[in-house]
């Protein structure tokens, strides 16, 4: 269904914490009640925050700021006064363990008490033990219309195979790069002389409108998808 900009797409029900909310059904023969207080949102980050800016700007009640490194959006959540975790990788080599580094990523997401887990240019691939921790509750964006143009170059990919229109999607994050149950989705066309830069401009200005939409709107329902 049409919800403002959003196409919300509803395949499933994810209650995350927040309410008053009825108990929510997940499955066959299976209920989770949902609590009385306010979702706890973390934000991800890895590089300058502009898209922890637009979340704040849009009324995200934000309560945590996650790191993987020193950047300048460990900065922004100091002078917004939000707690901020710097959980440091120690290598970006092949000696990278990254199931260890989501242990302790989880362990201090959940020291927060946080619900609700959105990836906001977060430059470290999830794996299997942050899933497990918070299964279908963490949100990502990608700079394409997914599933079309997945991976790391998508407008470029895009504006070669010669795409009249892009787009940005919010999805939850799946076990795979670029999966995941999609939220939301809008659509930003491609000019005459669009430059991949160009383009990508246009689609982070849709991705900082409708990513603040989409977890408000969570926030507001206590569940996932509708």
């Amino acid at each position: 269904m049409w919800l403002g900009s959003l196409i919300v797409n509803v395949v499933q029900v994810v209650p995350v914490v927040g309410g008053p909310f009825p108990p929510v059904w997940l499955g066959a023969g299976r209920a989770q009640s949902v609590a009385s207080r306010p979702v706890r949102v973390a934000v991800l980050v890895s590089g300058t925050g502009s898209i922890l800016t637009a979340m704040l700007d849009a009324g995200v009640p934000v309560a945590l700021v996650v790191a993987d490194r020193t950047c300048p959006g460990l900065g922004l959540a100091a002078e917004r006064d939000i707690p901020a975790e710097l959980v440091e990788r120690n290598s970006f080599g092949d000696d990278f363990d990254r199931d260890d580094y989501c242990r302790r990523l989880a362990r201090e997401l959940d020291r927060h008490s946080i619900d609700l887990v959105v990836m906001a240019g977060f430059g470290t691939i999830l794996s299997q033990p942050m899933h497990d921790a918070y299964p279908d509750r963490i949100l990502n964006t990608h700079p394409a219309l997914l599933p079309a143009f997945k991976g790391w170059h998508a407008v470029r990919d895009a504006l070669a195979y010669g795409v009249r229109v892009s787009g940005c999607t919010v999805h939850v994050a799946g076990i795979d790069v670029d999966t995941g149950l999609i939220l939301a989705q809008e659509a930003v066309p491609v000019l005459h002389g669009d430059t991949e830069s160009s383009l990508h401009e246009r689609i982070k200005a849709v991705e900082r409108r409708i990513y603040p939409e989409t977890v408000l709107s969570i926030i507001e329902r206590g569940t996932v998808l509708p």
